[in-house]
């Protein structure tokens, strides 16, 4: 009895990570204010790869005018989409918000402004904002609520499966690094190796366990070194 007992905590680690799915009810307006976002926040992504040139040209160049001036009509207008989106409690909604805040805002506003929605966003299950929380939001990126959250995601894939791929800052799961304002795109798969080494971070007992899962879902060649370091 005393050596199935011993085995428990490690049969747990490496079953699913949490019994019950969430409960989550995403409501079809927001949706649908979501969806509408997409595309002018792709556009306004394309327009900021050329936002050095826009920022920095002189003469008046109509057609770096013209660009300038679509970028400050679509971002905004995308913007005013997903706020009305995480009202009514989208969380991919909120996770788009917060990553627009994490990259226009200064600095020192960020964590004020975007924390809130990344808890809320990771709170009912999904997995994209586990990174960012982890650098942004501290004391939360501690605590065993944001444990219990990241406990509960692997059962959480199929609901917000059709939502990836989703940018981000830095993934330190993907070998590919970004140039400025360039967003990572991450599969499903690529956020739940971030979420298994996260989780390695804050349960010390079963890291070694976690780090394996975040290599056998997406080769996560940090999580491999860190294995292979460890004595």
């Amino acid at each position: 009895m005393s050596r199935t007992r011993s085995l428990l905590p490690l049969l747990v680690a490496l079953m699913p990570l949490a019994g019950h799915a969430l409960e989550v009810n995403i409501d079809p307006h927001a949706d649908l204010l979501y969806r509408q976002a997409l595309p002018l926040l792709e556009q306004a992504d394309n327009q900021e790869d050329g936002a050095s040139t826009l920022r920095t040209s002189i003469g008046g160049d109509p057609e770096l005018s013209r660009q300038g001036q679509a970028l400050a009509h679509t971002l905004p207008t995308a913007v005013a989409l997903l706020k009305k989106s995480v009202d009514l409690g989208h969380p991919v909604a909120q996770y788009r918000l917060a990553l627009y805040y994490m990259t226009y805002l200064p600095a020192g506003q960020i964590a004020d402004a975007a924390c809130p929605l990344l808890e809320a966003s990771l709170k009912q299950g999904f997995a994209a904002p586990a990174p960012a929380i982890a650098t942004w939001c501290a004391p939360y990126n501690a605590s065993s609520e944001y444990r219990a959250a990241l406990e509960a995601i692997p059962n959480m894939a199929t609901v917000y499966a059709a939502y990836y791929p989703q940018p981000a800052p830095r993934l330190v799961c993907n070998r590919s690094r970004p140039q400025g304002l360039e967003m990572l795109w991450g599969r499903q798969r690529d956020y739940q190796a971030e979420l298994y080494r996260l989780l390695g971070d804050l349960d010390p007992q079963h890291r070694q366990s976690l780090l394996q899962k975040a290599v056998d879902t997406n080769g996560c060649v940090t999580a491999q070194r860190q294995l292979t370091s460890r004595p």
